[in-house]
Formats: structure tokens, sequence, C-alpha cells
């Protein structure tokens, strides 16, 4: 396989001189364990004393991994990646609301975002998280098999019927829609939820799509079983197929309250997991469509040899690559100058109901062994390539 993610003048020919340097500055910074936290900290404590920072966070590090503060802020980006081949998904990232008004307001947001999918090209998918339309709490009761009061009973009926009327609004538009994955002790109620949602609106093709979190050593059994299920039942699958974002927190709270983790027991058996699950969707691709969502080029270059392995067309329908909007720049944008289907996530809203979401962005890339420092190189050979 041709090792086409060192090509850095397709990667970054998006980016001025001036974006460049200040992604070169900004992962600097990011590799910096100590000084994130810092930044973290005074970040948070800005935010909440309403300093005026929001210019200086909209100029260096939200502009780098967002789009924008609403849809129409996000669209000559959305125009200039796709002029690339490089599609978008919307993410409305503002997280930790847990009210009523709240959740109606998200699912107003998504019913207007799959209004603007539908009108551009280079938006194949709508994307939205379980508890953007409903509090973690009820999920977590109903997936216990905990008893509902009557109250939480309405509840839960009001958090079924926004996942309906999207996903039905979703199918009547024939427009794809991503639903993410949370912490696995919420993540039965709502791997459920998704499923009937599948059973009513993938007859025809697959529409709604679940997450599977590879770094749970169950999901491939139920990938299986759900795949069974489809077979049975006649409904298609989709899933958008990730590592997963909540690892120390599920060790943590396996080891305080005594249970077995439901993590693979290392980083070799997760990446053999997600290519495992990545290899039998390739061979299943009559029933489930991929959404393979990673960073990691090696699954990259897996699912290309795959793809050549079957004679998969580079742009089968049923196969995208995602990363997210701000990061591996070298992936996206050579997969689809080779003819994949690749598609950014690209978050969006209010600069200070963004925050936690850009916080969580620099963390993650601070404990992700490797991934800074392969983002330096790159930036480091673009820089020296332009003579900068």
């Amino acid at each position: 396989m041709d090792q086409i993610f060192e090509n850095t003048a397709t990667a970054f020919a998006l980016k001025t001189d001036s974006e460049l340097e200040r992604a070169y500055f900004l992962f600097k910074m990011i590799a910096n364990e100590p000084l994130v936290r810092i930044g973290s900290a005074v970040t948070n404590f800005a935010i909440k004393a309403h300093l005026p920072v929001e210019g200086l966070i909209r100029a260096t590090v939200f502009d780098h991994f967002c789009g924008g503060v609403n849809e129409q802020d996000c669209l000559p980006l959305i125009e200039k990646m796709h002029q690339k081949g490089v599609s978008s998904v919307l993410d409305y990232s503002v997280e930790g609301k847990d009210v009523e008004n709240q959740f109606d307001f998200a699912y107003e947001k998504i019913m207007e975002i799959l209004n603007f999918v539908k009108e551009k090209e280079g938006i194949p998918y709508a994307v939205f998280k379980p508890t953007a339309f409903g509090r973690f709490a009820i999920y977590q009761k109903i997936g216990e098999g905990k008893t509902l009061t009557e109250a939480e009973n309405q509840e839960w009926q009001r958090i079924i019927n926004r996942f309906d009327k999207v996903c039905k609004k979703a199918h009547d538009m024939d427009v794809a829609l991503l639903i993410d994955g949370e912490e696995s002790w919420m993540q039965d109620a709502a791997d459920s939820l998704v499923e009937d949602m599948m059973v009513k609106y993938n007859k025809e093709k697959p529409i709604v799509f679940n997450t599977l979190q590879m770094y749970r050593w169950d999901r491939m059994d139920y990938l299986k079983k759900l795949h069974q299920k489809a077979k049975e039942e006649n409904f298609k699958i989709g899933f958008k197929v990730v590592r997963g974002a909540y690892m120390e927190k599920e060790n943590d709270r396996a080891e305080e309250k005594g249970y077995p983790t439901p993590i693979c027991e290392s980083k070799k058996a997760t990446d053999e997991n997600f290519d495992a699950a990545i290899e039998y969707i390739v061979e299943h691709l009559d029933v489930i469509a991929l959404f393979s969502g990673t960073h990691n080029e090696l699954s990259c270059y897996k699912l290309m040899e795959l793809m050549d392995k079957n004679s998969i067309a580079h742009n089968d329908p049923n196969i995208w690559f995602g990363q997210l909007y701000g990061m591996s720049d070298n992936i996206s944008f050579n997969l689809a100058a080779h003819g994949y289907n690749v598609a950014k996530y690209l978050p969006f809203g209010p600069v200070r109901d963004v925050m936690p979401y850009l916080i969580r962005r620099a963390e993650e890339n601070t404990s992700v062994s490797g991934q800074t420092t392969r983002e330096l190189t790159l930036l480091k050979k673009e820089r020296t390539r332009r003579k900068i």
C-alpha cells in the first residue's frame, strides 16, 4: 500500500502560511501536559468569571478546532473543504446541558441542521449525542433495569419522541444520521433506542447510524448479534466505528464500584478489536454501512487494503472515513485526493458554550501517545517545504 499520508502539500493545501504557523504553535502548546492543565483551568475560570477572553479564544484554539459559531458561519469552510473532496459533519458541540428546555433546544437545533444538510452539498451526515435529548440518569436507570417513576416515564417518552421525530425527518429527507456513543453505563438504553429507530427507518438503506466504541471488549459480540437481528427482521445497519473517548472514566468507575472494566486490556487489544469490526463490516456491506472514525493511519491503510481485496470502489457510498476538524489533515485530504469518501467532524456553537468541548480536545491530544508528535512532525515538514 502506497504511503499516501506523508504528502503534506496535499494535507495542508487549504492552510495559509499564518494558519500553518498557528497550528504549529497550538500543537506545541498541547504537547506540554502541565501547560494544558494550567491553560484549561485558567480558561475555565475566565469563562465562568465572564472575563473578555472570547476574542483571543476565537482567534486561536476555536478557529483551529471549530467551524464557526453557527451553521452559516461554517459555510465558507464547508465549501472550501468540499472543493478538495472533503465533506463535513456539522456537530453542534454544546455540552453539559441537563434541563428540559435545553433538550428541546438541542432537538430543534438538530432539526434545523437537517434542513441545512439537505440544502448543502458536502454535508453527507447529521449527528447528535443521546444525552443532547435527555438526562444521563434516565438512560442509566433504564439500562440498569430499574423502575421509573411516573414523571420519569413521561420524561423518557419525550426522549423517545425527540429521537423518533429526528430519525423520521432524516429518513424522509434521505440524510444519514450519526448517533454518538457515550459512557457504557448509559449506553445499553441508548443502544436499544437506536435499534428501534433502525428497525423503523432503515428498511431500504442505512439512515440511522449507531456508534461502536471498540475499546470495549464486548462490542464485537454486539455487532454480530445486531447483524443477525437485521437479517432476521429485514432492516439495514449503520455503524460509526471508533476506538472510544471515555477510557479513564470507564476504568475509574469500574474500580470504584468493583466490577470488571468494560475496556480492553491493552492498546493492542483495542486496535485488534477495531480492525476486526472494520473487517466484519466490509464483509457484510449488503446489510451494514460503515463510517470509520479514526486518526490511526494504520487502521486507515487496513480499511483501504480491505476495500482493494474485496474489489470495493474508493467512493462506495457504504464506506466513509472520518476525522475531527483541526486534526489529521494528512489523512483526510490525502484520502480525498485518492477518491475515497471522507468527512470531517466540524464542531460549532457559541464560543463560551463550546469551551468544554475544546478543553476535552486539548486534553485528549495530550493523553494520546504519538498523536500530537505526529501533527507537529507533519506541520514542521510542511513549514520546511514552504520555506517558512
